[in-house]
């Protein structure tokens, strides 16, 4: 009893109070509800019976569905009555507040008629049908002739609630679910999406630039390093620089005046070309060290495109020729390497993709929507580990790092066609794992399911909901505080 108090404290403070209940008095008529689907949108419409003669206030709520469902914030909606052949029109041109629309009709007689939703706004145009609606002759006839109302415990959770939490309910339904090992992982780069930068030359290396952090990213020819000579005595580069291009100009003269020389036959054509040789290594030689080299040494580019993975090096360390400097990583492939235990090695060859999670990311990952393939698995057993590797190449899609550790689920053929709700459906509780029904526009019912297989995204149902059922995937704790409360709103709505 406690805690159901905290909880209904807790409930108020964030969701406010409930709806005005206009159903105060026993002899007034229950009011009616519905609630239809489309693609793209739910109308859940209330009003008191229609009585001919009499004035009722339909309270029409119009949710937009998404990845989380949300208020028609702007919109209209008409409603049509036909009736004995006669034709009413009623437009709302705009909602009284986010998603609610209050409409007025005043049918003349009675009968059975035919309600119809019209709605129209930004991205959404849907129509919905109510068939035999009765419109009744007097109050007392629509009082022996009450709605049924739903039985057994009922969950009421108010539009306007819904509304303002991360809410979404989908139907159930039968999908391909395959068995999975649960094991772990990495992410690990791809062969040939990284390379190694490496020191042309010996010397001092400067940290030149801001592309010198591990996260940067660096752009093909990004300058990252200059590699000096500063005042070491050996293997200096500015020395080795200066001699080279005093050789190779000393070689070109060489070389020119040979061209004369040769031409007058003062010089013999063995001589010539040994000129000739001198002068082209020296040309190699200066072009090689000429190209990365400015004023202040030579100077370090990025290779490819990409960020900046690791750094090998320390402001000022010497390094000889090379020597690795940093590592590029163009982040566009990586790899997902999972470590299975022995007894599955048979069916490894059964295994054809993967869901995964990291820490501090909620949603588990396909990765077939990354272009994920098998790449390899393991035939043997590494003396260092007892595990079998597999291993995945997918897209990077730029949010996932290399070096993350994952919980992953393989995926195994053959896959079952098998009635299946989300794992974020699911609510544990001792050991017993429930969900919530949808039964109404803003009615639930929690049920106990039997479960079977999970891929880490999915789980097999054996009982508990039936194909079609509506079951909530988004905002199951808020409806479990709402239910803690033990306050269940009377039906009807005033806006």
């Amino acid at each position: 009893m406690y805690q159901s108090s905290i909880y209904a404290i807790i409930f108020i403070l964030l969701y406010g109070c409930h709806h005005t209940h206009s159903n105060t008095e026993d002899n007034e008529p229950e009011p009616y509800s519905y609630t239809l689907y489309s693609e793209q949108a739910e109308l859940f419409v209330e009003f008191p019976p229609l009585i001919a003669g009499g004035i009722s206030k339909f309270a029409t709520h119009v949710t937009v569905m998404g990845e989380s469902f949300v208020p028609l914030q702007a919109g209209k909606v008409t409603l049509i009555f036909n009736l004995n052949g006669k034709t009413t029109t009623v437009i709302s041109e705009k909602p009284v507040t986010s998603g609610i629309f209050s409409i007025s009709l005043q049918p003349e007689t009675a009968g059975i008629g035919r309600l119809t939703f019209k709605i129209e706004g930004i991205g959404i145009n849907e129509t919905f049908n109510i068939d035999s609606v009765t419109v009744f002759p007097n109050e007392k006839t629509a009082l022996e002739n009450q709605p049924q109302q739903p039985t057994g415990d009922v969950i009421v959770f108010l539009k306007e609630q819904a509304w303002k939490t991360d809410f979404a309910a989908i139907p159930v339904k039968k999908q391909l679910i395959s068995e999975v090992i649960k094991t772990s992982g990495q992410i690990i780069s791809a062969p040939g999406d990284e390379m190694i930068v490496t020191a042309k030359s010996g010397g001092l290396v400067l940290f030149t630039g801001s592309k010198n952090i591990p996260g940067s990213e660096v752009s093909s020819g990004a300058l990252l390093f200059t590699i000096s000579g500063g005042a070491l005595a050996e293997s200096n580069i500015d020395v080795i620089y200066r001699t080279a291009k005093s050789d190779f100009e000393k070689a070109k003269a060489d070389y020119e005046r040979a061209l004369d020389l040769v031409e007058d036959k003062v010089i013999s054509q063995k001589d010539f070309l040994d000129a000739k040789l001198k002068f082209e290594n020296a040309q190699t030689h200066f072009k090689a060290l000429a190209k990365n080299y400015s004023a202040n040494g030579q100077v370090v580019n990025s290779p490819i495109s990409g960020f900046v993975k690791n750094i090998f090096v320390s402001e000022g360390q010497y390094v000889q020729a090379g020597a690795p400097l940093a590592i590029i990583s163009k982040n566009r492939k990586l790899l997902l390497r999972a470590q299975v235990s022995q007894k599955y090695a048979e069916r490894l060859p059964q295994i054809f993709s993967a869901h995964f999670k990291t820490p501090g990311n909620p949603n588990t990952i396909r990765l077939s929507d990354l272009n994920g393939k098998v790449v390899s698995f393991g035939k043997s057993i590494d003396a260092q580990s007892p595990f079998l590797p597999v291993t995945f190449e997918f897209d990077n899609m730029g949010s996932i790092l290399p070096g993350a550790v994952a919980e992953v689920y393989l995926l195994l053929k053959p896959e079952t066609d098998a009635l299946t709700v989300p794992v974020s459906a699911l609510l544990e509780e001792q050991g017993l794992f429930h969900v919530y029904v949808q039964t109404g526009g803003e009615t639930f019912e929690k049920r106990e399911l039997k479960t079977g297989i999970s891929d880490g995204m999915n789980i097999q149902i054996l009982s508990g909901v039936n194909e079609g059922e509506r079951v909530v995937v988004k905002g199951v704790y808020p409806i479990k505080l709402s239910a803690a409360t033990g306050a269940i709103p009377e039906h009807g709505h005033e806006h």
